[in-house]
């Protein structure tokens, strides 16, 4: 039986720098929670629009560089890709593409997030929140 050389098939320091920028921003995101009177929604917001601003800016393109998925897959990757994907068509199609873009290129993400959603609503047991 053939040995699988796990060592050749992924690159250990790519996953090293995935693993720790994913976490800061996810440490970030814990901060504001514990920290100040912020929504959970509100945060949620800012991570969005601050992904967004440093797409729009060029800037998050060197993050994702960096650390690839760290970077896209929290939610300010969901802004960066926004604002790329309306950058994108703005130059492919004019200013229309400014309002079609971003959805264009998060489509799969978004319908993936209400698919597993809906899976989701269909196992659980949906319970009021105590005041």
């Amino acid at each position: 039986m053939n040995e699988v050389d796990w060592g050749s098939i992924f690159e250990w320091s790519t996953l090293l720098k995935c693993f720790v920028v994913g976490g800061l921003i996810c440490v970030i995101g814990q901060i504001l929670i514990d920290k100040t009177k912020l929504t959970p929604a509100r945060i949620l917001v800012i991570f969005v629009t601050v992904g967004a601003i440093l797409g729009g800016l060029g800037i998050y393109q060197y993050l994702v560089e960096f650390a690839g998925a760290g970077a896209t897959v929290p939610l300010t990757g969901f802004g960066y890709n926004l604002a790329k994907g309306a950058i994108e068509e703005v130059k492919n199609i004019g200013l229309i593409g400014a309002f079609t873009g971003g959805v264009k290129a998060a489509a799969g993400g978004i319908a993936a997030a209400i698919f597993f959603g809906y899976l989701a609503s269909l196992i659980s047991k949906p319970k009021m929140k105590k005041q």
